[in-house]
């Protein structure tokens, strides 16, 4: 799961510019969720900030790669591909009150920027949103 301010960059942003580097990460443990990545994993997009709700799936289009934004450090960037949008978007009040999500990293640990999602954690959020892969 990749988390950003809808305002600073959105899934209709990532859908209308057909994908994008992720980059500008700055967090050892979210970098390290990054280069966990896999081409051809599902990523779930998730706005923060006022909307606070799981809107889309991409996938990873090229794996974990240096991060050509940091001037300095061992940072990570992927690149990603929509997919599609949820059918129903997940806000975070959905996804913490649904016992089977209660362990997921989004709710341990909000403040990251990228979070691994398990597959049955997956298989969850596609079921709650109505959408099928």
């Amino acid at each position: 799961m990749v988390k950003q301010e809808p305002e600073a960059f959105s899934w209709a942003d990532l859908v209308r510019d057909g994908g994008t580097a992720w980059t500008g990460v700055r967090n050892f443990q979210a970098r390290n969720n990054l280069r966990a990545m896999k081409r051809g994993d599902l990523v779930f997009f998730y706005h923060t900030g006022d909307e606070k709700q799981v809107v889309g799936l991409a996938k990873v289009a090229k794996a974990a790669y240096p991060d050509p934004t940091a001037d300095e450090g061992d940072w990570a960037s992927v690149d990603l591909k929509p997919l599609k949008p949820l059918k129903s978007f997940l806000t975070l009040e959905t996804i913490k009150a649904d016992k089977n999500l209660k362990e997921m990293a989004l709710v341990k640990n909000s403040r990251l920027s990228v979070l691994p999602v398990t597959a049955p954690q997956a298989d969850r959020l596609l079921e709650l949103a109505q959408t099928r892969m």
